[in-house]
Parts: C-alpha cells; sequence; structure tokens
C-alpha cells in the first residue's frame, strides 16, 4: 500500500497538479491538507473519474483536510477530539482494510507571543492524547500531513534564523519527540537520514532555487505499520512545476499483510496440513 501526504495549499488552484501526480504515481491513499474550500465544493466528482474517493473536512478559504482512497473510508472522526468548539477544519480519520489513516493540519503557530502559539500547542496536546488512545488498538497506523514542526536543526536550512520560530521552538520540538515516544517511526527518516532532505520551500527569496527548505511535512507510522514500512520519500518534482504548493508530496510504501491461515476448528492450517 503506497500512502502519501500533501499539503496542496488550494485545491482549486492545484488541482491540474494533484490529478498528473495521482495519474504519474497511483498511490492508494493521498493525505491533503489546506484545500481551502468548503466540502461540498470539494472537486469530488475529478476524482472518482480517477477511482478514488473523497473523504473532505473542509472550509472556507482556510486549512481543510481530505483522504483520498482507492477503497471507501470508514470514517471514525471528522475532528481532532477533545475539543468540541473547535471550528477549524484540520483532521479527518478513519480505516482502509487493514489500515488506518488520518490527514492532519497542525496550526502554524506564528507568532509566539501570540493567543496562535498557545492554539498550536494546545492542539498538539490533544493530538498526543487522541494518539495514544489510538495506539492502544495495535493497529497499522499511518499518521501524514503537515505537522508545521521541524523536529531538529538538519530539517531547517537556517536553524539559527528559525530559532524562535513557532515551527522550531523548543515547545513544538518537544510535543513532536512526545508523539514518536509514544512509538511513532518517522517513516522518512527510515531511508533518508541525511540532512537537507525538505518538504517546503517559501516562494519568497528564492528559496526554492537555492534548496532553501524545511522539513515540516510527515508519515508518521504506528509499530505495526512500520514493520511493514519498505521504501519512503519526498517528490519534489511537482515544487517545481509553474504555480506549485509550496509544499512537495510525502509518501512511504508498506508491504502486504500475509493472508491469514485457513484454520480447521482444532486449529490446524489447512493449507499446510499442519
Amino acid at each position: 500500500m503506497k500512502i502519501a501526504t500533501w499539503n496542496v495549499n488550494s485545491i482549486r488552484m492545484r488541482l491540474p497538479h494533484v490529478v498528473a501526480w495521482l495519474t504519474a504515481h497511483s498511490p492508494d491513499v493521498l493525505l491533503l491538507q489546506e484545500v481551502k474550500v468548503p466540502t461540498e465544493q470539494f472537486p469530488t466528482e475529478v476524482f472518482e473519474e480517477l477511482g478514488y474517493y473523497a473523504t473532505v473536512v473542509g472550509q472556507k478559504g482556510f486549512n481543510g483536510v481530505a483522504i483520498l482512497s482507492r477503497r471507501p473510508l470508514e470514517v471514525e472522526h471528522l475532528m481532532l477530539p477533545g475539543e468540541t468548539s473547535d471550528g477549524q477544519a484540520r483532521y479527518v480519520e478513519g480505516v482502509i482494510g487493514n489500515v488506518r489513516v488520518a490527514s492532519l493540519y497542525v496550526p502554524n503557530g506564528n507568532p509566539i507571543a501570540s493567543e496562535k502559539f498557545s492554539y498550536k500547542l494546545s492542539w498538539m496536546d490533544r493530538l498526543l492524547s487522541h494518539v495514544r488512545s489510538r495506539l492502544e488498538l495495535e493497529e497499522a497506523t499511518v499518521l501524514g500531513g503537515d505537522f508545521n514542526v521541524c523536529p531538529v536543526d538538519s530539517d531547517v536550512y537556517d536553524p539559527q534564523a528559525f530559532a524562535e520560530d513557532a515551527l522550531c521552538h523548543p515547545a513544538s520540538r518537544a510535543r513532536f519527540r512526545a508523539l514518536c515516544h509514544l512509538g511513532l517511526t518517522d517513516a522518512v527518516r527510515v531511508f533518508h537520514p541525511e540532512p537537507g532532505v525538505y518538504t517546503f520551500w517559501d516562494y519568497q527569496g528564492g528559496r526554492w532555487h537555492k534548496d532553501e527548505g524545511l522539513r515540516i511535512d510527515h508519515l508518521l507510522l504506528s509499530p505495526q505499520a512500520a514493520d511493514r514500512l519498505i521504501a519512503s520519500g519526498v517528490d519534489k518534482g511537482p515544487r517545481d512545476q509553474a504555480k506549485p504548493s509550496d509544499h512537495a508530496p510525502v509518501w512511504c510504501e508498506l508491504a502486504d499483510l500475509p493472508p491469514r491461515p485457513l484454520l480447521t476448528e482444532w486449529g490446524h492450517d489447512v493449507s499446510t496440513g499442519l
């Protein structure tokens, strides 16, 4: 199963890019962030023609997350549990076959001397609590999205310049580490431990052409999913196109589970006669 995540920074603006990427790479699941349209205005029909079901939590002009999947999603959450009054569209979760997936868009948090940073930290605390409960299910789980956190200095082109930014603030990083310490695996780092692997390049200052980027988009895997991880990476191709998103797709591939043996009432494997 191939699972990817991509902050598209407006599905209206980036629809041709998303369609082209899906056609070229055929992931089983694509997690989207910042779709920036109300749920009813998401171009569901376009993706249905490509063979994808769409589960969308939209919001006019801001935020918005979605899951595109080749199989129907058994939806379990359309918002992050823990705060029923939170009206921002930042989380959707469900089960596809034997894999639980979630598309999430963590608040940016800047400037840090504002309620925006407090909201980011409280949102990440809610995420930590929810993920802890999900891991108790002992399922193959993939959390993907724009976490708006550079976990370590090697994930940002200029650590000193970003030292007081919400993306690199010690409190943001501490919460990301706490997630990983629950037992989650950073899929990209398994195959790409080298510094300078980025997923975001600002439109300003020629950052893309200078390769001055940030790694803020992540795929975090439960132990059951990490055991099946066979590949991962960042596809920089879409960032080099005309009118691109400022983020690149991040992907991982999980090996299929072997079929369960057919058992008799005595517990013998019929396929082997044992």
